[in-house]
């Protein structure tokens, strides 16, 4: 039975990310939850000179990001503990009583496992533990999550396929988009400020730059075009920014924020997506696929399974395997002029996905679950621990 909400219930999401990241699932999401959820977004904690305690902040889209900071004197002592105490503190503050937990990190069940939500939801984008400085305790925490959750959805197929014997009750939803935000891309006529100057042809990327992305494959590709222009926007964390190449014709413009993404995308001539094949890419799917797409730019991938499946198997992607191939596919790419059958293709395929329905099937999915606790709806469920 789906229930219609009939009390305030709270949607409280603990997340590895901070909200003001990137924007990316967890915020295109958690946002959505805002029309029918008080929504809680429960960051790592950090180390401060104050005494245990969080700090609040609400964003734009009405989420409240809460930080816990415990006091660095005591590092090391009981956090778990202080965390919880945190989070109680917390809970008793802003009345959270009818609430669901969201986990996008399994690491935060440490000190969550004895509240008592009205359901468990794991949303597993990432195979996390195949990231660089992975906590070693995180597989086995997310075994513990597979076991309290009631409903696990994955961030793409190919992740799907490695974790539907997990759960009973899994599914998978890719990354998907905001058609209108990106579409804004195929109209601009304003050159972002710092990519102005830069000549044509550019090829673009836009995201994270992490051991993830392939710095061989650009180097290899700016050394034998030296004529075509990489544009990387975007934070470099995890990696040593001295080991990216220094070729006149790469340009790292840094972090922008979601809102300018449309105004680069527009004036790129092919938009990239290069990961390198290893364990940390093995199940992602990045959402910048179909966000190119909607901007109506070619895009050239490395072979990341959920953009071979379904993008290229459709003929929307190029995929390549190495420089040689990412040159010809670019220079055949840059002689196309009429690109209007192509996108009656691309549109065709966006028209069927977007975050306002990922959001609504969701929610749909997770009041089923609710819907089994509805006793507990009708009285305050304080009694955590």
């Amino acid at each position: 039975m789906i229930i219609e909400k009939k009390i305030s219930m709270q949607l409280v999401c603990f997340s590895h990310l901070s909200w003001k990241f990137v924007y990316q699932r967890p915020q295109h999401l958690l946002s959505r939850f805002t029309k029918k959820y008080a929504v809680y977004y429960v960051e790592e904690c950090i180390y401060s000179n104050e005494q245990d305690g969080y700090s609040l902040n609400i964003t734009n889209e009405n989420v409240t990001v809460i930080v816990p900071h415990l006091n660095n004197n005591t590092q090391g002592e009981a956090e778990t503990k202080r965390i919880k105490n945190v989070l109680k503190r917390l809970f008793k503050e802003h009345a959270i009583g009818s609430y669901i937990f969201w986990y996008y990190t399994p690491m935060a069940l440490a000190y969550t496992a004895n509240f008592n939500p009205l359901a468990i939801v794991y949303d597993c984008m990432d195979e996390l533990s195949a990231f660089k400085f992975a906590p070693p305790a995180l597989k086995s925490l997310e075994q513990q999550l597979f076991k309290k959750a009631a409903i696990v959805f994955t961030g793409g197929n190919a992740l799907y396929a490695a974790k539907k014997a997990q759960h009973h009750n899994i599914y998978s939803f890719p990354s998907s988009i905001d058609k209108t935000h990106f579409k804004a891309a195929r109209y601009n006529k304003e050159e972002a400020t710092d990519q102005s100057a830069i000549p044509h042809p550019r090829l673009g990327f836009y995201g994270v730059i992490d051991e993830r992305f392939d710095i061989d494959l650009i180097k290899k590709a700016a050394d034998a075009k030296p004529d075509w222009h990489f544009v990387l926007v975007g934070p470099v964390i995890k990696i040593d920014a001295a080991t990216l190449p220094l070729n006149k014709n790469i340009h790292y413009l840094g972090s922008k924020d979601y809102n300018e993404l449309p105004s680069y995308l527009s004036g790129w001539d092919i938009a990239l997506i290069p990961f390198s094949i290893n364990e940390s890419t093995r199940y992602i799917s990045p959402t910048k696929t179909p966000e190119y797409l909607a901007g109506g730019k070619p895009v050239i991938s490395t072979a990341i399974t959920d953009v071979v499946n379904p993008y290229h198997d459709l003929g929307l992607v190029h995929i390549v395997h190495n420089a040689k191939g990412f040159v010809e596919k670019a220079t055949a790419e840059l002689g196309i002029t009429d690109k209007s059958e192509w996108l009656v293709k691309v549109d065709e395929y966006l028209n069927a996905i977007s975050w306002d329905a990922t959001w609504a099937r969701m929610d749909e999915l997770m009041q089923k679950e609710i819907g089994k606790n509805e006793h507990l709806l009708t009285k305050k469920n304080n009694e955590y621990v």
